[in-house]
């Protein structure tokens, strides 16, 4: 029987969502940390569950195709690069299977049409130095001197790191300006555990296109000693734009405080995000040889065996030219445009912080959109403006919802600063502003909705009753939620919103599954899906998506008369089939719980309720707040409590329904 510490050895066969990979020994799945699809390899064993363990590499005994020599020596001790030592092309190939895993596990599409609207992800030319912000702790070694660098996977435990291979290169100089400072000016690093020492983390951000560089020290006090001399080393560096002071006195894990002080220089930097050309994918490659042969084939009759002959070698050479002309497309594919739109860039903005990649991500969000410039369109979650003002230039209205009061102020700067009068920006959680909006505008517009307050960021704008009823119904809708995805409420009212097309930009493809489903089931449609690379060596992969409102077949127009009498219907019977055909309430994985909990006498985990509904074929959207959960390893619940799951999805309803559709699909 296996224990922990015992060696064994694995072929690893696939990849879980965080990068490890995955081999079975004996019938038992191990999760392998550093492992790459392909790899074989001896591994010990340091923690065991009753189905599935967990090993670390200890030899490779025959390496994957698909393995490739890290640039950093320090990837395994950081964790930060998951997947550094997979080779570029297999890693967009794994993130692009995990989007498509995602939409038919979790969203419960069919595999067929996933493939059908997916497409080829967006790569970068190198996985490296493409981070234009990084967040240095600063702390000491064992021997007592003062370092920088990274925290260790699943620790504050700091690495020494001044050269992040993702990071740019401005990042060693400025880190040997600041820690000689501190050696030399006797400065303290904050000890976590004591609450004492002064510098916390250096924040540094680069502009990609302006050059400008932004430097803010963390400090747990009111200001740093011997500050001008840290000033005038840190002004020599080209560049340089921005030198703040951040106070953060708290006992937190919150990196940046509420006060932020300017030291030297502008208290921003400036930066641009350029429109790219999108959509080569819907051109159609034509090869010249493909042309000429049609127009000559009236003329190929008399060429007889002739043609024949040369058939192989024509075939050949319009494959070739085929293969050209789709390299040069793709090649022209996301090339710049002279569209651009200028950012302020403070200590706390958020700002996407691979730039390269996010100009790809914003012009496909753009295309998506289809704006022919007047369109009204919602921008939730729009953090600084970086696709409303985007939207803008293309649209006839633009309002962009923020919880971030900060953020709201940037955006509103950098519509001031780009010239953009058409976009409006509002303080709150998309999940209250879009409802409370959507109701009051209804009631005004003579609606029936019901219940709820007022949102008052937007009431404070008095906008016109035009724009209301406009931005009712908008043509597009564009989110760009946390990793958490869309509130259901949010998510609800933009059904109710009915706007032509949602466009969907995710950073954690589970939740876009499971609101996906949401949406389609509203009645929308999932046309195009697209996964980018923004973050290269690591497991991480945004997904832009389409979807467009549903459109009857056909409209058929049908007399009815009610009342007594012949060729009437009864007012009686139309109660009755509004109450058979009423909604029934949303079935949550609380509301299970408290059912077997109420029945049985014991409790159970959310995790063993998406097991179950997985094994009965049900999809995960069943049980939203499972998503997080199914991301670990399986978790197996004793066959009691599988019984109690079963009687609780029977009782609301959620999978005897399915039992009923598939018998008759079986009796048909």
């Amino acid at each position: 029987m296996l224990q922990k510490n015992d060696m064994i050895e694995l072929k690893i066969e696939d990849m879980g969502v965080d990068g490890e990979g995955i081999g079975k020994y004996d019938g038992m799945t191990f999760f392998v940390k550093d492992a790459v699809i392909g790899d074989e390899i001896r591994a010990r064993v340091t923690k065991l569950k009753k189905s599935y363990g967990y090993a670390r590499v200890e030899e490779i005994l025959c390496p994957s195709e698909a393995r490739t020599v890290p640039e950093c020596e320090l990837y395994k001790r950081c964790g930060g690069c998951q997947i550094q030592a997979m080779e570029y092309g297999k890693q967009l190939e794994f993130k692009q299977n995990k989007v498509r895993g995602n939409l038919i596990r979790i969203g419960g599409f069919a595999p067929e049409f996933v493939d059908e609207v997916m497409q080829p992800i967006v790569g970068m030319e190198t996985p490296y130095r493409y981070r234009n912000k990084a967040q240095f702790p600063i702390g000491t070694d064992k021997e007592g001197n003062v370092v920088a660098g990274f925290y260790a996977a699943r620790s504050h435990n700091i690495i020494p790191v001044t050269d992040c291979k993702l990071g740019v290169e401005q990042n060693r100089e400025i880190l040997d300006v600041v820690l000689s400072y501190m050696r030399e000016n006797g400065v303290k690093p904050y000890d976590e555990a004591a609450g004492k020492g002064l510098v916390r983390h250096v924040l540094i951000r680069y502009g990609f296109t302006t050059k400008e560089i932004m430097v803010c020290l963390v400090i747990n006090g009111k200001k740093l000693p011997a500050q001008e001399k840290l000033v005038d080393s840190l002004a020599k560096i080209e560049g340089m734009t921005s030198i703040s002071v951040n106070r953060n006195m708290k006992n937190t894990n919150v990196i940046l405080g509420e006060v932020t002080e300017c030291i030297w220089g502008q208290p921003y930097i400036m930066d641009y995000i350029h429109l790219r050309k999108c959509g080569c994918d819907n051109v159609r490659i034509e090869s010249t040889a493909e042309t000429e042969n049609a127009e000559g084939k009236g003329n190929a009759a008399g060429a007889g065996n002739a043609a024949e002959r040369g058939k192989a070698a024509e075939e050949e050479d319009v494959a070739g030219e085929r293969e050209c002309i789709r390299g040069q497309r793709e090649k022209d594919e996301f090339t710049m445009t002279d569209c651009a739109v200028a950012f302020h860039i403070s200590p706390q903005s958020f700002y996407q912080v691979n730039p390269v990649q996010t100009e790809k991500l914003y012009s496909l969000a753009l295309d998506y959109a289809g704006l022919t410039g007047k369109e009204t369109v919602w921008d939730l979650y729009c953090g600084i403006g970086t696709i409303s003002l985007f939207l803008a230039q293309k649209a006839g209205k633009v309002y962009g919802v923020e919880i971030v009061p900060q953020a709201i102020e940037d955006a509103k700067n950098n519509a001031e600063l780009n010239g953009i009068s058409n976009a409006e920006f509002f303080v709150g959680k998309a999940e209250e502003v879009l409802p409370e909006f959507y109701e009051r505008e209804s009631r005004q517009a003579g609606g029936s909705v019901s219940g709820g307050g007022e949102a008052a960021a937007v009431e404070e704008k008095d906008a016109g009753k035009a724009d209301g009823r406009s931005m009712l119904h908008p043509d597009v809708i564009v989110v760009d939620p946390p990793r958490k995805g869309c509130d259901e409420k949010c998510l609800e009212t933009m059904v109710k919103m009915r706007p032509e097309r949602i466009v969907y930009v995710s950073c954690d493809s589970a939740t876009l599954a499971r609101d996906l489903r949401v949406l389609c089931d509203g009645g929308y449609e999932v046309k195009k899906v697209r996964a980018v690379d923004q973050f290269g060596n690591t497991v991480h992969v945004e997904t832009v998506v389409m979807l467009s409102h549903k459109k009857p077949d056909s409209i058929i127009n049908v007399k009815v008369e009610f009342g007594e009498g012949e060729g009437k219907v009864p007012l009686d019977n139309i109660a009755k089939r509004a109450e058979a055909y009423k909604p029934k309430e949303r079935v949550t994985y609380k509301m299970i719980k408290e059912y077997i909990e109420a029945k049985y006498g014991f409790k159970v985990h959310t995790a063993y309720i998406a097991e179950v509904e997985r094994d009965l074929g049900l999809p995960m959207y069943d049980v939203p707040n499972a998503v997080e959960e199914l991301k670990q390893p399986r978790k197996y619940p004793t066959a009691e409590k599988v019984e109690a799951i079963k009687d609780a999805l029977k009782h609301f309803e959620v999978w005897n329904k399915r039992e009923e559709k598939e018998n008759e699909i079986k009796n048909i």
